[in-house]
């Protein structure tokens, strides 16, 4: 029989656990989920809600058998009908009276008997994760560890999640601590908030070991500004092509940005694809007719700018394309950074993205 647990008490955990994992060497902007739960309920991390705003309020309280009936379902083939059943499904099985849906992840922390689950992309990880030799070096470093190949967030990834713990279970007697998860991000899994801290910290340990080895440098590099009368000419020129709308721009020096999608969160903030080269307004029109949006990163010969619809969003734009930028300098430990498949990268956009521009 479970013991009993003082709701507050872990709520007041798991809250702490979200301050200490939502600070910008894990997540950025909304990114990462965490949850603590009983046998009977789960409290989730409200969706696009900051890990380090979190208060023991805002968690989302999911009745746990409720969203396990979502296990047993055939959902519909085409992908966005079957995320929007499922969208529905957990907000059927939504206990607190927050004005705001949980975690897309949601199944996939109900699925994990531990307590605490927290569920980050730090950069050091996704250096692996995103690479083309990271299920080898997992298997290396991390013989514990679950890893799963890409799979879409939501349903799709938490079933074959499921399959995966089970057949580790039957074969360890418990299940995984750790689930690396391709192209994504790492999710641990423990009955205690120290035991989540101890995990990542050995994770961090290992992987920096790794990119210390290979004398690859753990901080991206970035080039000087350039002067301040060549910057507002820049910054000009990208507003002019931009268009009649305005934008935002965050101006940093040269770097060497990723040239296609990484992961999820990298396209909900950055977009899957950066514009590169004189951002005239003709070519930033060619741009979006050639991937049905505006481009929020533009690289330039001195310059990397992050744009958005105000300084705030471009702030961000531009600290995830230098996060992704550090992924692809820290992938060149195993073998070069991978990039996310097109059918992958056009499902976040239209099921994710839906302030194209």
């Amino acid at each position: 029989m479970e013991k009993e647990f003082n709701t507050n008490e872990l709520l007041r955990q798991i809250t702490e656990l979200s301050h200490k994992f939502g600070t910008s060497i894990y997540v950025h902007g909304g990114g990462g989920n965490t949850s603590v739960k009983t046998k009977d309920t789960v409290w989730v991390k409200p969706s696009g809600t900051a890990l380090k705003a979190l208060q023991p309020d805002f968690f989302v309280a999911l009745d746990r058998s409720k969203l396990s009936s979502l296990y047993e379902m055939t959902p519909p083939e085409e992908p966005l009908e079957r995320e929007k059943l499922v969208k529905a499904l957990v907000a059927e099985a939504q206990l607190s009276s927050v004005p705001v849906r949980a975690s897309v992840e949601t199944p996939l922390h109900n699925s994990l008997a531990a307590r605490f689950v927290v569920h980050t992309h730090p950069a050091v990880v996704n250096g692996m994760v995103c690479s083309k030799e990271g299920s080898k070096a997992a298997e290396t470093l991390f013989p514990q560890a679950v890893w799963l190949d890409y799979y879409e967030p939501g349903f799709v990834l938490c079933m074959e999640a499921r399959k995966r713990i089970e057949d580790y279970k039957s074969k360890n007697g418990c299940e995984p601590e750790i689930v690396f998860l391709k192209n994504h991000g790492v999710v641990v899994a423990a009955d205690t908030p120290g035991r989540i801290e101890q995990i990542y910290s050995e994770i961090f340990e290992k992987l920096t070991g790794v990119y210390l080895k290979k004398q690859i440098d753990l901080k991206l590099h970035i080039a000087p500004l350039p002067q301040p009368t060549e910057l507002q000419k820049i910054q000009e020129q990208i507003r002019r092509a931009w268009g009649p709308e305005g934008c935002f721009i965050q101006v940093s020096g040269k770097f060497d940005c990723a040239e296609g999608p990484i992961c999820p969160d990298y396209i909900v903030y950055t977009k899957s694809f950066p514009f590169v080269g004189e951002p005239t307004a003709e070519a930033v029109w060619a741009f979006q007719e050639q991937y049905g949006y505006k481009p929020q990163v533009f690289v330039g010969a001195q310059t990397v700018c992050g744009v958005g619809s105000s300084q705030q969003e471009a702030v961000l734009v531009l600290e995830l394309a230098q996060d992704g930028a550090l992924v692809k300098q820290l992938a060149k430990s195993f073998g070069g950074i991978d990039y996310m498949a097109e059918g992958a990268r056009r499902f976040i956009e239209q099921a994710y993205c839906s302030n194209q521009k």
